[in-house]
């Protein structure tokens, strides 16, 4: 497998804020442009992408404003092609090793977007981040799909669970009644009951009455025998009559026994009542069934969000990830379980650069603009990092200390040793570049001098 492409030299005049640069970048790791603002580091970057990205990356005004000579840009990369822009319009050279000529199709094949515009990538949302590293990969239908059907099932789980706990809370709200019917009384079956004791009790007092007949009717009969001695045999047979008759009476009425209607009149007149206790223990009993059936329905959504998220970890797991501890929770990009904004500075330059080399794993280098949002510590950590990742990054930065490579001051690349004195020689940081101006600005007598343009104007 062919090496990465990467910048091995640069020559720059007339672009932009650039009068004239030339540098060769570190090989693997961190070149950092440092210097003030308004002094070019940043048209170094733009001068890079024009020169590689084509015509969509050229600046609206790409001459210097103080120069009448057009603009021109030499990049020599690691396969040994060579890019140019010069001319009265810039015109693109890509030219090989055996001095064949070819255009913006040959750099297309080898330059990712991403490397020459990186902060389109860190300034992305989430969910953009997410689907680049979705589109690497190749899982991104797949996981938008398992994402889709567990924000569905969630959804449904949510619903399920509020409407049992609604029912939960209305069952316990319920009064409950003891030792009452399980279904609601009929007040016209107690009426009917009272009916049936009321001509029980009428028939009982037909009797009473029947026996009180008999008894007037025997006292009439007495006095009858008294005052009809002549009729005394007749009489006594009637007297005898009755009076087995009265005694039949009496022997009846003494085995009657009346029911009480208090209970059925008290029941009729609480019938309403009970039958709303009743259907409010029907509507308790109904209430828990439903919370129990609802709670279980919650319980299967459960175990299938749970299958679909380990069918969504599992996808990720399996997927070719350009840097270990990439993931994708909720359409949003993590980095050993941080979100973008919970990542450090250097963890965020890790993941872009990672994505940006896996959208184009033959090209091995990137720009990238104003990291002075970096300590030196993170930049020292991603330089390693860089390092032990074979990655060529040209970045620039606010500053002139000594984790800078080369000092842009007016446009021209100055010599960082003489800029920062024997301090930076005794101090070394990530990503040494070796500037041009280094053998310029030195006289006969190894003596430095001030800084100097790399080359005359106009010279390429």
């Amino acid at each position: 497998m062919n090496e990465p492409l990467k910048i091995t030299a640069l020559q720059l005049e007339n672009v932009k804020r650039v009068r004239a640069v030339s540098l060769t970048p570190t090989a693997s790791g961190l070149t950092i442009l440092g210097g003030r603002n308004g002094q070019g580091k940043t048209s170094v970057l733009d001068a890079i992408a024009w020169a590689l990205g084509g015509d969509k990356y050229r600046p609206d005004a790409p001459r210097r404003e103080d120069s009448v000579l057009n603009p021109a840009i030499r990049i020599e990369l690691s396969n040994g092609l060579i890019v140019e822009r010069k001319g009265k319009n810039s015109a693109l050279t890509v030219t090989d090793p055996t001095g064949q000529r070819y255009g913006q199709t040959l750099l297309n094949d080898f330059v990712g977007q991403f490397a020459i515009d990186l902060p389109r990538f860190m300034a992305a949302s989430d969910r953009e981040k997410a689907d680049a590293l979705l589109g690497i990969i190749g899982v991104g239908d797949q996981l938008r799909d398992l994402e889709r059907r567990e924000a569905a099932c969630y959804s449904d789980r949510h619903a399920i669970g509020q409407m049992a706990a609604r029912k939960a809370a209305l069952a316990k709200e319920l009064p409950c009644h003891e030792g009452l019917p399980e279904e609601p009384v009929s007040a016209a079956e107690l009426i009917r009951r009272q009916q049936a004791i009321l001509a029980k009790n009428g028939e009982n007092q037909h009797l009473r009455e029947q026996a009180a007949l008999w008894a007037e009717k025997t006292a009439r009969q007495r006095e009858q025998v008294s005052a009809l001695e002549a009729r005394l045999a007749e009489a006594r047979a009637l007297l005898a009559e009755c009076e087995d008759k009265l005694t039949v009476a009496r022997q009846d009425a003494l085995d009657l026994r009346d029911e009480s209607t208090a209970e059925l009149e008290a029941a009729i007149d609480q019938v309403d009542d009970m039958n709303r206790r009743i259907r409010q223990n029907l509507d308790r009993q109904k209430a828990l069934a439903e919370a129990e059936d609802l709670a279980g329905q919650y319980n299967q959504l459960t175990v299938t969000l749970e299958n679909l998220r380990t069918a969504r970890r599992s996808l990720l797991d399996g997927a070719p990830l350009p840097l270990p501890g990439l993931s994708v929770e909720e359409g949003r990009l993590t980095y050993k379980g941080h979100t973008w904004g919970d990542m450090s500075g250097a963890e965020q330059l890790m993941v872009s650069a990672a994505i940006a080399r896996a959208t184009r794993p033959q090209c091995g280098f990137l720009l990238m603009d104003k990291l002075e949002q970096f300590d030196r510590d993170t930049l020292r950590d991603f330089g390693a990092w860089l390092e032990r990742e074979g990655l060529q990054v040209i970045a620039t930065r606010v500053s002139t200390g000594r984790e800078c490579s080369v000092i842009i001051e007016d446009g021209q690349a100055l010599d960082a040793e003489a800029w920062l004195g024997e301090a930076r020689a005794e101090a070394p940081v990530v990503g040494q570049a070796a500037s041009a101006t280094r053998n310029s600005n030195a006289n006969q007598d190894g003596r430095k001098t001030g800084p100097k343009a790399p080359w005359k104007e106009g010279e390429f």
